[in-house]
């Protein structure tokens, strides 16, 4: 399990360990990890990090274009710049490239309710603090 707290919002959620082991693994090493929250501009009801051109050193694995509600995917670069998906409501993940696949590595468990109250939040007061912890 692992803690998730964004713009005043406490989340739990469980590492997808058998769907997507090289992500996990990797994600899991730069813990705790802390970031900036910011709206999608393509993808729908999600929010995002930008990673620019991180190398996470996976490939796909379990990869998605479709996360549900609290699925969150790793977009290990190439086409689009890396980058975090977190699905809060209906979503489709893309970028000004078109459509794109991420790596399903964490699902939310704990807290799912508040997740559309955090995409709007987020949407219409910018920028949130993300930390990811030890659970």
């Amino acid at each position: 399990m692992i803690e998730i707290t964004a713009g005043g919002f406490r989340f739990r959620a469980r590492f997808e360990e058998a769907l997507a082991p090289a992500t996990c693994r990797a994600f899991r090493a730069l813990l705790p990890y802390r970031e900036r929250l910011i709206h999608v501009r393509w993808s729908g009801e999600a929010c995002w990090i930008p990673l620019g051109d991180t190398a996470f050193g996976v490939g796909y694995e379990n990869a998605t274009s479709y996360p549900a509600p609290g699925q969150i995917l790793l977009h290990p670069g190439g086409v689009s710049e890396t980058e975090i998906l977190l699905g809060y409501g209906a979503a489709r993940f893309a970028s000004k490239v078109g459509q794109l696949a991420g790596n399903h590595f964490l699902t939310i468990t704990e807290g799912l309710a508040e997740l559309p109250v955090l995409g709007r939040k987020v949407l219409w007061e910018g920028a949130q603090e993300i930390v990811f912890g030890a659970g």
